[in-house]
């Protein structure tokens, strides 16, 4: 009795929580971002030019494109289909229960690991569908709902609220926008597009089965200590999705796998490996990677002098996106204006999906607006990634790589293995062993200066 007595407080705990979630992280103001006119705006290795002869601020949403010339209109309009067409994962609320507890929601804890599925999710579209492929509703999604999103907040809220005190299902609330879409005439590339696009996103569905989804993702979490409710940092979602991926039966995903480094070194012997193979035929299987590098960008706070780096890495094109954000709260870093880093934010709590029925909603899979942040205000903890289709690829983004500063990271070539560092320790002191070859040893060191605010790199060679 005492036992059943504790479930029904757990129960009634959890319905409180997530109504009170519901109420924190549902409450999304129709906000505009605004950009420069004078600055480029880059999006995953793709650049912008908003640039006209007037001075001023320019809102993607749409809403003053009378006032600026139609080449300019025309640039904003591709940069928001660009960007819309990014998967966005985001909280949900009321779906099946995760093994090993009460909770039917993410929202409050799992930030960190939405905007990793966003991060690998960009990849896999990196690989299925190439970086060129926009969604063709993008436009047709974007805020300018009759429904403001406050007033459809308050509608949800209520109703969540008073299905967590009946114990009912939460009602679902359409808009009238989000009831019909208008079927169009596809060819043979555009109906393999549209297919991928669902089979990605259903890979991220809030379901036990989806390889990708929240769900699996806690499971492989439990290797490193962690549960559903925790926090998870950038460092431990790397691992994580590398597990799951490995760990993927689907056939599609065969030909992907992911590499996480180790003290912020990456060594290309070990990647390459990765990517090729050999099948039981004796035949060599090569394999797209994702790159996924966790990094501490200074001590307590972000050090400015790695802004440029975070510019230079949001600025190639085998780049997929950097799990960060602020402290105790996740981001998913796109891209930059100026010093502002572009972001989606997995901070709203939305309704499950069953992406497992035909011709799911994809709405609530693609953020209508994205928003900016200071550099200053990111925390230094974060990882990034890159996907890289082929051997080739990988040497040419380890060329481009090297070129973003001036010491992060280091290419430093050897007999046996090559190797590129991104720097950013914090208080700590990372050694790689780089080539012990007869009377030769050599190693890696790096450390962090408080006082200059500076991670030094020094090659030390030993002659045995």
């Amino acid at each position: 009795m005492e036992a059943t007595g504790t479930d029904e407080v757990e129960k009634i705990k959890s319905k409180f929580m997530s109504a009170w979630h519901n109420m924190k992280y549902s409450w999304v103001l129709k906000t505009k971002t605004y950009f420069s006119r004078n600055s480029p705006v880059f999006l995953l290795g793709k650049c912008y030019h908003f640039k006209t002869d007037e001075s001023g601020e320019l809102s993607t949403d749409g809403s003053n494109f009378d006032k600026i010339n139609t080449e300019i209109s025309g640039n904003v309009e591709e940069f928001r289909k660009d960007f819309i067409s990014r998967i966005w994962l985001t909280y949900r609320e009321e779906f099946p229960q995760i093994k090993g507890s009460a909770l039917t929601t993410d929202c409050g804890w799992g930030c960190t690991l939405r905007t990793g599925q966003m991060l690998l999710a960009q990849g896999l579209m990196l690989h299925f569908l190439g970086r060129a492929w926009v969604w063709p509703d993008a436009l047709d999604i974007d805020n300018s709902d009759s429904e403001s999103w406050t007033a459809h907040t308050v509608k949800k809220l209520t109703a969540s609220f008073e299905a967590s005190l009946t114990a009912e299902r939460e009602p679902k609330i359409l808009s009238n926008h989000h009831q019909g879409t208008v079927k169009r005439n596809c060819d043979d590339n555009e109906k393999r597009n549209e297919f991928y696009h669902r089979k990605i996103i259903s890979w991220f569905g809030d379901s036990p089965l989806a390889a990708f989804g929240l769900h699996q993702l806690i499971e492989y979490g439990k290797k490193s200590g962690k549960i559903a409710g925790d926090w998870y940092g950038p460092a431990v979602v790397a691992h994580i999705l590398r597990k799951a991926v490995e760990e993927a039966r689907d056939p599609e995903l065969q030909g992907v796998t992911v590499y996480v480094a180790q003290d912020c070194t990456v060594y290309s012997s070990d990647v390459i490996d990765r990517q090729c193979s050999f099948t039981d035929s004796g035949k060599a299987d090569t394999k797209a990677v994702i790159i996924l590098v966790p990094v501490r960008l200074g001590g307590e706070r972000t050090n400015m002098d790695y802004l440029e780096f975070v510019k230079g890495i949001l600025s190639l094109e085998y780049c997929v996106g950097i799990i960060g954000g602020k402290p105790k709260q996740s981001y998913y870093f796109a891209g930059f204006q100026d010093d502002s880093l572009i972001y989606m934010d997995p901070h709203y709590c939305q309704s499950f999906v069953d992406v497992s029925i035909k011709d799911f909603p994809l709405e609530s899979f693609h953020c209508p607006s994205p928003k900016k942040m200071s550099f200053k205000k990111m925390d230094p903890s974060c990882t990034i990634g890159f996907y890289c289709r082929t051997v080739q690829d990988f040497e040419k983004a380890s060329e481009e790589i090297t070129k973003v500063g001036v010491q992060v990271p280091r290419w430093i070539p050897q007999p046996e293995r090559r190797v590129w560092t991104v720097c950013g320790y914090g208080e700590r002191i990372g050694f790689a062993l780089l080539n012990r070859h007869h009377s030769l040893l050599e190693i890696y060191c790096c450390f962090y200066n408080r006082e200059k605010s500076r991670s030094f790199f020094y090659l030390i060679r030993f002659y045995l």
